[in-house]
Protein backbone atom coordinates (compact mmCIF):
# COMPACT_ATOMS: atom_id res chain seq x y z
CA UNK A 1 0.00 0.00 0.00
CA UNK A 2 1.25 3.23 -0.64
CA UNK A 3 -0.10 5.10 2.52
CA UNK A 4 -0.37 3.46 5.72
CA UNK A 5 -3.35 5.88 6.57
CA UNK A 6 -6.51 5.01 5.18
CA UNK A 7 -8.25 7.11 2.75
CA UNK A 8 -12.24 6.07 3.76
CA UNK A 9 -13.04 4.53 6.74
CA UNK A 10 -16.80 3.86 8.20
CA UNK A 11 -17.42 2.88 11.53
CA UNK A 12 -19.89 1.97 13.17
CA UNK A 13 -22.49 2.24 10.46
CA UNK A 14 -26.20 0.77 10.70
CA UNK A 15 -28.89 1.03 8.11
CA UNK A 16 -32.45 0.09 8.79
CA UNK A 17 -35.78 -0.31 6.05
CA UNK A 18 -38.82 -0.96 7.16
CA UNK A 19 -39.04 -4.62 9.08
CA UNK A 20 -35.08 -5.36 7.59
CA UNK A 21 -31.59 -4.46 9.31
CA UNK A 22 -29.97 -4.03 6.17
CA UNK A 23 -26.38 -2.70 7.90
CA UNK A 24 -25.70 -3.38 11.49
CA UNK A 25 -22.56 -1.90 13.02
CA UNK A 26 -20.27 -2.32 10.25
CA UNK A 27 -16.49 -1.12 10.05
CA UNK A 28 -14.63 -0.85 6.79
CA UNK A 29 -11.08 0.73 5.39
CA UNK A 30 -9.73 1.76 2.23
CA UNK A 31 -6.16 2.63 1.96
CA UNK A 32 -4.42 4.60 -1.23
CA UNK A 33 -3.49 2.63 -4.11
CA UNK A 34 -5.19 -1.27 -3.07
CA UNK A 35 -7.99 -2.95 -4.48
CA UNK A 36 -9.95 -4.16 -1.70
CA UNK A 37 -12.57 -6.42 -2.78
CA UNK A 38 -16.14 -6.12 -0.72
CA UNK A 39 -17.56 -9.97 -0.56
CA UNK A 40 -21.07 -11.30 0.66
CA UNK A 41 -23.95 -12.72 -0.02
CA UNK A 42 -26.57 -11.18 -2.16
CA UNK A 43 -28.62 -9.58 0.95
CA UNK A 44 -24.73 -9.38 2.63
CA UNK A 45 -25.35 -5.84 2.72
CA UNK A 46 -22.86 -4.50 0.18
CA UNK A 47 -24.79 -2.46 -2.00
CA UNK A 48 -26.77 -1.17 0.68
CA UNK A 49 -22.78 -0.16 2.46
CA UNK A 50 -21.98 1.58 -0.94
CA UNK A 51 -25.20 3.67 -1.01
CA UNK A 52 -24.37 4.77 2.73
CA UNK A 53 -21.26 5.87 1.33
CA UNK A 54 -22.45 7.88 -1.37
CA UNK A 55 -25.18 9.02 -0.23
CA UNK A 56 -28.06 7.68 -1.77
CA UNK A 57 -29.07 6.32 1.77
CA UNK A 58 -28.76 8.10 4.85
CA UNK A 59 -26.62 6.48 7.41
CA UNK A 60 -29.06 5.20 10.88
CA UNK A 61 -25.92 4.99 12.90
CA UNK A 62 -22.01 5.15 12.41
CA UNK A 63 -19.20 7.86 11.26
CA UNK A 64 -17.63 8.63 7.56
CA UNK A 65 -14.84 9.78 7.24
CA UNK A 66 -12.90 10.51 4.06
CA UNK A 67 -8.74 11.62 3.94
CA UNK A 68 -9.20 11.84 7.66
CA UNK A 69 -12.24 14.45 7.68
CA UNK A 70 -15.52 13.85 8.65
CA UNK A 71 -17.91 13.81 5.71
CA UNK A 72 -22.07 13.29 4.47
CA UNK A 73 -22.44 13.07 1.20
CA UNK A 74 -26.08 14.51 0.09
CA UNK A 75 -26.02 11.89 -2.90
CA UNK A 76 -23.90 10.52 -5.77
CA UNK A 77 -23.29 14.13 -6.88
CA UNK A 78 -21.37 15.42 -4.02
CA UNK A 79 -19.25 12.03 -3.52
CA UNK A 80 -18.12 12.52 -7.14
CA UNK A 81 -17.22 15.82 -6.50
CA UNK A 82 -15.66 14.94 -3.72
CA UNK A 83 -13.56 12.24 -5.19
CA UNK A 84 -15.75 9.12 -4.55
CA UNK A 85 -16.76 7.64 -8.25
CA UNK A 86 -19.12 4.41 -8.36
CA UNK A 87 -19.68 2.39 -11.16
CA UNK A 88 -22.81 0.31 -10.66
CA UNK A 89 -23.30 -3.50 -12.02
CA UNK A 90 -26.92 -2.10 -13.68
CA UNK A 91 -25.36 0.37 -15.69
CA UNK A 92 -27.44 3.31 -15.69
CA UNK A 93 -26.69 5.82 -19.23
CA UNK A 94 -28.43 7.34 -21.82
CA UNK A 95 -29.00 5.46 -24.48
CA UNK A 96 -30.23 8.00 -26.83
CA UNK A 97 -26.84 9.73 -26.20
CA UNK A 98 -23.70 9.23 -28.23
CA UNK A 99 -20.48 7.55 -26.30
CA UNK A 100 -18.59 10.98 -25.82
CA UNK A 101 -21.83 12.33 -24.25
CA UNK A 102 -22.32 9.76 -22.13
CA UNK A 103 -18.51 10.10 -20.91
CA UNK A 104 -18.24 13.89 -20.74
CA UNK A 105 -22.04 14.23 -19.83
CA UNK A 106 -22.33 17.53 -17.12
CA UNK A 107 -18.69 17.93 -17.89
CA UNK A 108 -18.90 19.07 -21.42
CA UNK A 109 -15.95 21.11 -22.70
CA UNK A 110 -17.43 24.41 -23.59
CA UNK A 111 -16.39 27.68 -25.19
CA UNK A 112 -18.82 30.88 -25.07
CA UNK A 113 -21.39 28.24 -23.42
CA UNK A 114 -21.17 26.33 -26.44
CA UNK A 115 -20.06 22.46 -26.57
CA UNK A 116 -17.00 22.17 -28.21
CA UNK A 117 -17.81 18.78 -29.91
CA UNK A 118 -14.70 17.94 -31.38
CA UNK A 119 -12.99 18.50 -28.44
CA UNK A 120 -15.81 16.34 -26.58
CA UNK A 121 -15.01 13.77 -28.51
CA UNK A 122 -11.17 13.76 -28.17
CA UNK A 123 -11.16 13.48 -24.88
CA UNK A 124 -13.75 10.90 -24.90
CA UNK A 125 -11.68 8.58 -27.07
CA UNK A 126 -8.56 9.48 -25.18
CA UNK A 127 -10.25 7.63 -21.93
CA UNK A 128 -11.28 4.91 -24.09
CA UNK A 129 -8.12 4.41 -25.65
CA UNK A 130 -6.93 4.36 -21.79
CA UNK A 131 -8.81 1.32 -21.27
CA UNK A 132 -7.45 -0.29 -24.93
CA UNK A 133 -11.56 0.00 -26.17
CA UNK A 134 -11.34 1.19 -29.75
CA UNK A 135 -15.24 2.02 -30.66
CA UNK A 136 -16.74 5.19 -32.53
CA UNK A 137 -17.65 7.75 -29.63
CA UNK A 138 -19.95 9.44 -32.02
CA UNK A 139 -22.19 5.95 -32.29
CA UNK A 140 -25.01 6.20 -29.99
CA UNK A 141 -24.64 4.31 -26.82
CA UNK A 142 -27.89 1.97 -27.49
CA UNK A 143 -26.50 0.47 -30.60
CA UNK A 144 -23.75 -0.49 -28.33
CA UNK A 145 -23.46 -4.22 -26.72
CA UNK A 146 -23.81 -4.32 -22.73
CA UNK A 147 -20.32 -5.16 -22.35
CA UNK A 148 -19.18 -1.73 -24.23
CA UNK A 149 -21.83 0.48 -22.39
CA UNK A 150 -19.79 -0.99 -18.62
CA UNK A 151 -16.75 -0.16 -19.88
CA UNK A 152 -18.08 2.96 -20.69
CA UNK A 153 -19.58 3.63 -17.71
CA UNK A 154 -15.87 2.86 -16.01
CA UNK A 155 -14.36 5.24 -18.57
CA UNK A 156 -16.95 8.06 -17.33
CA UNK A 157 -16.07 7.52 -13.74
CA UNK A 158 -12.36 7.61 -14.40
CA UNK A 159 -12.67 11.13 -16.09
CA UNK A 160 -13.02 12.20 -12.71
CA UNK A 161 -9.79 13.46 -10.29
CA UNK A 162 -10.59 10.36 -7.96
CA UNK A 163 -9.74 9.37 -5.14
CA UNK A 164 -11.99 6.47 -4.17
CA UNK A 165 -13.31 4.52 -7.40
CA UNK A 166 -16.55 1.98 -6.35
CA UNK A 167 -16.86 -0.95 -9.16
CA UNK A 168 -19.91 -2.63 -8.33
CA UNK A 169 -19.46 -5.85 -10.13
CA UNK A 170 -17.64 -4.43 -13.00
CA UNK A 171 -17.31 -7.84 -15.06
CA UNK A 172 -20.35 -9.30 -14.73
CA UNK A 173 -21.25 -8.43 -18.41
CA UNK A 174 -17.70 -8.90 -19.91
CA UNK A 175 -16.01 -11.42 -21.72
CA UNK A 176 -12.35 -12.99 -20.20
CA UNK A 177 -10.92 -10.58 -22.67
CA UNK A 178 -12.69 -7.39 -21.51
CA UNK A 179 -12.19 -8.60 -17.87
CA UNK A 180 -8.16 -9.09 -19.01
CA UNK A 181 -8.46 -5.32 -20.11
CA UNK A 182 -10.30 -4.03 -17.41
CA UNK A 183 -8.03 -5.70 -14.96
CA UNK A 184 -4.63 -3.94 -16.38
CA UNK A 185 -6.75 -0.37 -16.26
CA UNK A 186 -7.14 -1.32 -12.37
CA UNK A 187 -3.66 -2.35 -12.01
CA UNK A 188 -2.66 0.86 -13.47
CA UNK A 189 -5.06 3.40 -11.50
CA UNK A 190 -3.81 1.78 -8.40
CA UNK A 191 -0.40 2.58 -9.27
CA UNK A 192 -1.76 5.47 -9.15
CA UNK A 193 -3.05 5.82 -5.38
CA UNK A 194 -6.56 5.65 -6.33
CA UNK A 195 -8.04 3.28 -4.09
CA UNK A 196 -10.59 0.59 -5.86
CA UNK A 197 -13.22 -0.46 -3.83
CA UNK A 198 -14.02 -4.04 -5.80
CA UNK A 199 -17.25 -5.92 -5.28
CA UNK A 200 -17.93 -9.40 -7.05
CA UNK A 201 -19.00 -12.79 -7.09
CA UNK A 202 -16.30 -14.34 -9.08
CA UNK A 203 -13.91 -15.92 -6.78
CA UNK A 204 -11.23 -15.75 -9.08
CA UNK A 205 -11.24 -12.34 -10.45
CA UNK A 206 -10.81 -11.32 -6.25
CA UNK A 207 -7.34 -13.69 -5.87
CA UNK A 208 -6.32 -12.38 -9.43
CA UNK A 209 -6.59 -8.32 -8.66
CA UNK A 210 -7.30 -7.45 -4.67
CA UNK A 211 -5.24 -7.00 -1.68
CA UNK A 212 -7.43 -7.21 0.79
CA UNK A 213 -10.88 -8.60 1.22
CA UNK A 214 -13.91 -7.56 3.83
CA UNK A 215 -16.67 -9.80 3.97
CA UNK A 216 -20.32 -8.93 5.24
CA UNK A 217 -23.15 -11.55 6.20
CA UNK A 218 -26.58 -10.81 6.82
CA UNK A 219 -26.01 -7.12 7.18
CA UNK A 220 -23.09 -7.51 9.76
CA UNK A 221 -19.34 -7.04 9.51
CA UNK A 222 -17.22 -10.80 9.49
CA UNK A 223 -14.18 -9.72 9.05
CA UNK A 224 -11.30 -7.99 6.97
CA UNK A 225 -8.87 -10.05 5.51
CA UNK A 226 -5.47 -9.90 3.22
CA UNK A 227 -6.39 -11.99 0.40
CA UNK A 228 -3.25 -13.45 -0.14
CA UNK A 229 -3.56 -15.34 3.76
CA UNK A 230 -7.25 -16.32 3.10
CA UNK A 231 -8.03 -19.61 0.78
CA UNK A 232 -11.09 -19.89 -1.12
CA UNK A 233 -13.01 -22.47 1.02
CA UNK A 234 -12.17 -20.30 3.78
CA UNK A 235 -13.38 -16.90 2.07
CA UNK A 236 -16.75 -19.05 0.92
CA UNK A 237 -17.11 -20.51 4.45
CA UNK A 238 -17.11 -16.70 5.69
CA UNK A 239 -20.31 -15.51 3.24
CA UNK A 240 -22.27 -18.57 4.23
CA UNK A 241 -21.46 -18.91 7.50
CA UNK A 242 -21.29 -23.09 7.00
CA UNK A 243 -18.86 -24.75 5.00
CA UNK A 244 -19.08 -24.69 1.40
CA UNK A 245 -21.16 -27.30 -0.38
CA UNK A 246 -19.28 -27.39 -3.40
CA UNK A 247 -21.05 -29.42 -6.43
CA UNK A 248 -18.50 -31.56 -7.43
CA UNK A 249 -20.82 -34.43 -8.01
CA UNK A 250 -23.74 -32.96 -9.56
CA UNK A 251 -22.26 -34.58 -13.00
CA UNK A 252 -23.37 -37.90 -11.00
CA UNK A 253 -26.39 -36.51 -10.02
CA UNK A 254 -27.52 -35.87 -13.33
CA UNK A 255 -30.00 -38.31 -14.50
CA UNK A 256 -29.89 -39.53 -18.82
CA UNK A 257 -32.43 -37.69 -20.50
CA UNK A 258 -35.29 -39.27 -22.47
CA UNK A 259 -35.39 -39.78 -26.29
CA UNK A 260 -38.64 -37.52 -26.91
CA UNK A 261 -37.93 -33.91 -28.02
CA UNK A 262 -39.64 -31.11 -26.55
CA UNK A 263 -38.69 -28.38 -28.71
CA UNK A 264 -36.51 -28.84 -32.05
CA UNK A 265 -35.12 -26.04 -34.35
CA UNK A 266 -34.68 -26.90 -37.62
CA UNK A 267 -32.29 -24.55 -39.97
CA UNK A 268 -33.46 -21.36 -37.92
CA UNK A 269 -32.10 -17.89 -38.15
CA UNK A 270 -32.87 -14.36 -38.29
CA UNK A 271 -30.95 -11.82 -40.77
CA UNK A 272 -28.40 -9.90 -38.83
CA UNK A 273 -28.65 -11.92 -35.18
CA UNK A 274 -27.72 -15.34 -35.88
CA UNK A 275 -27.09 -17.87 -38.80
CA UNK A 276 -29.86 -20.84 -39.46
CA UNK A 277 -28.74 -23.58 -36.72
CA UNK A 278 -29.88 -26.78 -35.58
CA UNK A 279 -30.99 -27.34 -31.76
CA UNK A 280 -33.22 -30.07 -29.80
CA UNK A 281 -33.76 -30.18 -26.63
CA UNK A 282 -35.27 -33.12 -24.96
CA UNK A 283 -37.53 -34.20 -22.25
CA UNK A 284 -35.26 -33.78 -19.08
CA UNK A 285 -31.98 -33.08 -21.05
CA UNK A 286 -30.37 -29.51 -20.43
CA UNK A 287 -28.26 -28.25 -23.30
CA UNK A 288 -25.90 -25.47 -22.69
CA UNK A 289 -24.93 -22.70 -24.70
CA UNK A 290 -21.43 -22.27 -24.76
CA UNK A 291 -19.60 -19.01 -26.49
CA UNK A 292 -17.81 -16.03 -25.84
CA UNK A 293 -19.82 -12.60 -24.93
CA UNK A 294 -21.65 -11.74 -28.61
CA UNK A 295 -21.25 -15.23 -30.35
CA UNK A 296 -25.60 -15.41 -30.30
CA UNK A 297 -26.36 -17.44 -27.39
CA UNK A 298 -29.27 -14.82 -26.26
CA UNK A 299 -29.95 -14.43 -29.93
CA UNK A 300 -30.65 -18.12 -30.60
CA UNK A 301 -33.02 -18.11 -26.69
CA UNK A 302 -34.70 -15.18 -27.98
CA UNK A 303 -35.81 -16.74 -31.33
CA UNK A 304 -37.05 -20.26 -29.66
CA UNK A 305 -39.04 -17.85 -27.38
CA UNK A 306 -40.03 -15.88 -30.23
CA UNK A 307 -39.36 -12.50 -28.58
CA UNK A 308 -37.30 -12.03 -32.25
CA UNK A 309 -39.48 -13.07 -35.23
CA UNK A 310 -36.97 -15.70 -37.34
CA UNK A 311 -36.93 -14.78 -41.18
CA UNK A 312 -35.88 -18.46 -41.64
CA UNK A 313 -36.61 -21.93 -40.64
CA UNK A 314 -39.52 -23.74 -38.26
CA UNK A 315 -39.79 -24.90 -34.92
CA UNK A 316 -41.12 -28.08 -33.86
CA UNK A 317 -42.79 -29.27 -30.42
CA UNK A 318 -43.24 -32.44 -29.73
CA UNK A 319 -42.54 -33.02 -33.50
CA UNK A 320 -45.33 -31.04 -34.91
CA UNK A 321 -44.32 -27.71 -36.87
CA UNK A 322 -45.76 -24.66 -34.41
CA UNK A 323 -45.73 -20.95 -35.18
CA UNK A 324 -43.70 -18.80 -32.12
CA UNK A 325 -44.46 -14.94 -33.39
CA UNK A 326 -44.73 -13.69 -29.88
CA UNK A 327 -43.93 -14.37 -26.09
CA UNK A 328 -47.38 -15.12 -25.22
CA UNK A 329 -47.57 -17.64 -28.09
CA UNK A 330 -44.90 -19.46 -26.51
CA UNK A 331 -45.40 -19.55 -23.26
CA UNK A 332 -48.96 -20.96 -23.92
CA UNK A 333 -47.13 -23.94 -25.55
CA UNK A 334 -45.35 -24.58 -21.87
CA UNK A 335 -42.13 -22.60 -22.95
CA UNK A 336 -40.77 -20.36 -20.60
CA UNK A 337 -37.78 -17.56 -20.71
CA UNK A 338 -35.67 -15.99 -18.20
CA UNK A 339 -33.84 -12.98 -19.39
CA UNK A 340 -30.03 -11.92 -18.74
CA UNK A 341 -31.23 -8.20 -18.34
CA UNK A 342 -33.13 -8.79 -15.39
CA UNK A 343 -33.88 -4.88 -14.62
CA UNK A 344 -35.02 -4.19 -18.44
CA UNK A 345 -36.77 -7.23 -19.63
CA UNK A 346 -38.00 -8.87 -16.43
CA UNK A 347 -38.93 -7.44 -13.61
CA UNK A 348 -41.60 -4.96 -12.83
CA UNK A 349 -40.04 -2.49 -10.21
CA UNK A 350 -42.90 -0.36 -8.92
CA UNK A 351 -44.82 -3.88 -8.21
CA UNK A 352 -44.43 -6.36 -5.13
CA UNK A 353 -42.76 -9.82 -4.91
CA UNK A 354 -46.00 -11.37 -4.97
CA UNK A 355 -47.37 -9.34 -7.91
CA UNK A 356 -43.53 -10.04 -9.98
CA UNK A 357 -44.10 -14.02 -9.61
CA UNK A 358 -47.88 -13.95 -11.04
CA UNK A 359 -47.24 -12.47 -13.75
CA UNK A 360 -46.26 -14.65 -16.64
CA UNK A 361 -48.93 -17.02 -15.30
CA UNK A 362 -51.57 -14.53 -15.42
CA UNK A 363 -50.86 -13.57 -18.71
CA UNK A 364 -51.04 -17.43 -19.59
CA UNK A 365 -54.85 -17.45 -18.28
CA UNK A 366 -55.67 -14.24 -19.59
CA UNK A 367 -56.15 -10.79 -17.80
CA UNK A 368 -59.92 -11.89 -17.84
CA UNK A 369 -59.93 -14.64 -15.77
CA UNK A 370 -57.79 -13.29 -12.50
CA UNK A 371 -56.05 -15.99 -10.30
CA UNK A 372 -57.83 -15.82 -6.56
CA UNK A 373 -55.58 -13.82 -4.14
CA UNK A 374 -55.65 -16.97 -1.53
CA UNK A 375 -54.45 -19.38 -4.59
CA UNK A 376 -51.59 -16.42 -5.33
CA UNK A 377 -50.93 -16.49 -1.78
CA UNK A 378 -50.24 -20.34 -1.75
CA UNK A 379 -47.79 -20.32 -5.26
CA UNK A 380 -45.45 -17.13 -4.13
CA UNK A 381 -45.21 -18.25 -0.50
CA UNK A 382 -44.23 -22.06 -1.91
CA UNK A 383 -42.13 -20.25 -4.19
CA UNK A 384 -40.14 -17.96 -1.62
CA UNK A 385 -39.52 -20.59 0.69
CA UNK A 386 -38.11 -23.31 -2.11
CA UNK A 387 -36.00 -20.48 -3.66
CA UNK A 388 -35.45 -19.22 -0.26
CA UNK A 389 -35.86 -15.29 -1.27
CA UNK A 390 -35.04 -13.00 1.33
CA UNK A 391 -36.55 -11.07 2.64
CA UNK A 392 -39.53 -13.85 2.59
CA UNK A 393 -42.11 -11.02 2.73
CA UNK A 394 -44.18 -10.72 -0.30
CA UNK A 395 -45.81 -7.68 -0.25
CA UNK A 396 -42.22 -5.58 -0.21
CA UNK A 397 -41.76 -3.63 -3.35
CA UNK A 398 -39.22 -5.95 -5.75
CA UNK A 399 -36.64 -3.08 -5.89
CA UNK A 400 -36.22 -3.16 -2.08
CA UNK A 401 -34.18 -7.04 -2.90
CA UNK A 402 -30.88 -7.64 -3.15
CA UNK A 403 -29.87 -7.97 -7.20
CA UNK A 404 -29.52 -12.10 -6.45
CA UNK A 405 -32.88 -12.10 -4.75
CA UNK A 406 -34.48 -9.90 -7.63
CA UNK A 407 -33.06 -12.88 -9.76
CA UNK A 408 -34.81 -15.38 -7.96
CA UNK A 409 -37.81 -13.70 -8.02
CA UNK A 410 -37.60 -13.82 -11.85
CA UNK A 411 -36.71 -17.56 -11.69
CA UNK A 412 -39.77 -18.10 -9.39
CA UNK A 413 -42.34 -16.46 -12.15
CA UNK A 414 -41.44 -18.90 -14.52
CA UNK A 415 -41.70 -22.34 -12.32
CA UNK A 416 -44.67 -21.01 -11.53
CA UNK A 417 -46.39 -21.76 -14.70
CA UNK A 418 -44.43 -25.16 -14.78
CA UNK A 419 -43.12 -24.96 -18.16
CA UNK A 420 -42.07 -28.01 -20.36
CA UNK A 421 -39.05 -25.62 -21.69
CA UNK A 422 -37.31 -23.42 -19.31
CA UNK A 423 -34.62 -21.18 -20.89
CA UNK A 424 -31.97 -19.49 -18.61
CA UNK A 425 -29.83 -16.57 -20.22
CA UNK A 426 -27.31 -16.01 -17.89
CA UNK A 427 -29.28 -17.10 -14.24
CA UNK A 428 -26.42 -16.80 -12.10
CA UNK A 429 -24.89 -13.95 -13.61
CA UNK A 430 -24.13 -11.94 -10.47
CA UNK A 431 -25.50 -14.28 -7.95
CA UNK A 432 -23.34 -15.01 -4.97
CA UNK A 433 -21.62 -18.57 -4.54
CA UNK A 434 -24.53 -20.20 -1.90
CA UNK A 435 -27.37 -18.66 -4.49
CA UNK A 436 -25.68 -19.79 -7.57
CA UNK A 437 -24.97 -23.31 -5.89
CA UNK A 438 -29.01 -23.71 -5.43
CA UNK A 439 -30.00 -22.56 -8.98
CA UNK A 440 -27.56 -25.03 -10.25
CA UNK A 441 -29.43 -27.65 -7.80
CA UNK A 442 -32.64 -26.26 -8.94
CA UNK A 443 -31.64 -27.13 -12.55
CA UNK A 444 -30.45 -30.55 -12.12
CA UNK A 445 -33.84 -31.37 -9.97
CA UNK A 446 -35.64 -29.92 -13.08
CA UNK A 447 -34.08 -31.74 -15.32
CA UNK A 448 -34.79 -35.02 -13.19
CA UNK A 449 -38.42 -34.33 -13.22
CA UNK A 450 -38.49 -34.10 -17.04
CA UNK A 451 -38.31 -29.94 -17.90
CA UNK A 452 -36.01 -29.63 -21.00
CA UNK A 453 -33.35 -26.97 -20.25
CA UNK A 454 -31.48 -24.57 -22.47
CA UNK A 455 -29.00 -23.05 -20.42
CA UNK A 456 -26.75 -20.00 -21.07
CA UNK A 457 -23.67 -19.25 -18.69
CA UNK A 458 -20.58 -17.08 -19.87
CA UNK A 459 -19.20 -19.67 -16.65
CA UNK A 460 -17.76 -22.38 -19.20
CA UNK A 461 -17.43 -24.66 -15.89
CA UNK A 462 -20.91 -23.92 -15.08
CA UNK A 463 -22.16 -25.05 -18.27
CA UNK A 464 -20.18 -27.94 -18.29
CA UNK A 465 -21.10 -29.21 -14.81
CA UNK A 466 -24.94 -29.01 -15.36
CA UNK A 467 -25.32 -29.82 -19.62
CA UNK A 468 -26.00 -33.01 -20.81
CA UNK A 469 -25.24 -31.73 -24.21
CA UNK A 470 -23.32 -28.39 -25.11
CA UNK A 471 -23.93 -26.51 -28.29
CA UNK A 472 -20.72 -24.01 -29.32
CA UNK A 473 -21.85 -20.62 -30.63
CA UNK A 474 -18.90 -18.41 -32.37
CA UNK A 475 -19.54 -14.84 -34.72
CA UNK A 476 -23.21 -15.48 -34.49
CA UNK A 477 -22.87 -19.03 -35.63
CA UNK A 478 -23.66 -22.24 -34.12
CA UNK A 479 -20.29 -24.04 -35.07
CA UNK A 480 -20.39 -27.56 -32.75
CA UNK A 481 -22.66 -29.82 -30.45
CA UNK A 482 -21.20 -32.04 -28.31
CA UNK A 483 -22.30 -34.65 -25.95
CA UNK A 484 -20.99 -33.71 -22.61
CA UNK A 485 -18.80 -37.04 -22.06
CA UNK A 486 -15.04 -36.60 -21.09
CA UNK A 487 -15.47 -33.01 -22.52
CA UNK A 488 -13.34 -30.18 -20.35
CA UNK A 489 -13.43 -26.60 -21.45
CA UNK A 490 -10.18 -26.46 -22.82
CA UNK A 491 -11.83 -28.90 -25.44
CA UNK A 492 -14.50 -26.33 -25.71
CA UNK A 493 -12.62 -23.18 -25.89
CA UNK A 494 -10.22 -25.07 -28.96
CA UNK A 495 -13.89 -25.05 -30.51
CA UNK A 496 -14.64 -21.66 -29.76
CA UNK A 497 -11.62 -20.34 -31.18
CA UNK A 498 -11.43 -22.41 -34.06
CA UNK A 499 -14.85 -22.43 -34.82
CA UNK A 500 -14.18 -25.88 -35.99
CA UNK A 501 -15.87 -29.33 -33.67
CA UNK A 502 -12.70 -31.63 -34.55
Amino acid sequence: MADPRPILTMTGISKDFPGVRALADVGFRLFPGEVHALMGENGAGKSTLIKVLTGVYDVDQGEIALDGEPVRFSGPLQARQAGVSTVYQEVNLCANLSVAENILIGREPRRFGAIRWAALRRRAAELLRRLQLDIDVTAPLGTCSIAVQQMVAIARAIDVSAKVLILDEPTSSLDAGEVGQLFQVIKRLKDEGIAILFVTHFLDQVYEVSDRVTVLRNGRLVGEYLTRDLSQIDLVGKMIGKELQVLEHLDEERAPAAPEPVVEARALGRRGAVAPFDLTVRRGEVVGLAGLLGSGRTEVARLLFGADRADHGRILLDGVPVSLRTPRAAMGRGLAFCSENRRTEGLVEELTVRENIILALQAVRGWARPIPRRRQEELVGRYIQALRITPADPGLPVRALSGGNQQKVLLARWLITEPRLLILDEPTRGIDVGAKAEIQRLVVSLSKDGMGVLFISAELEEVLRLSHRIAVLRDRRMVAQMVNEGVDADRVMRVIASGESS
